[in-house]
């Protein structure tokens, strides 16, 4: 019966590099995009469904860059 079914994993709005210069917040949007990222492979989720903003910036830094290919190639 598993078979019939297509688990889709939901996030939205992730404004990766939000706040990405400030001290103390900067690593929020990236630990919450990992932690989506980790629901979705321990779930075992056949799909991640990403709506609204991924980036914060329309042209993300090379750090906001890497930081999201890097969490993508380790939980995908």
């Amino acid at each position: 019966m598993d078979d019939d079914i297509i688990r889709i994993l939901i996030g939205t709005d992730n404004h990766l590099g939000y706040l990405e210069k400030d001290a103390v917040r900067s690593n929020d949007s990236f630990a919450a995009f990992n932690e989506l990222l980790g629901a979705a492979k321990s779930k075992k989720a056949d799909l991640v469904l990403l709506g609204g903003d991924v980036f914060h910036e329309n042209k993300p830094s090379r750090r906001t860059m890497y930081s999201a290919i890097d969490m993508l190639r380790k939980h995908c």
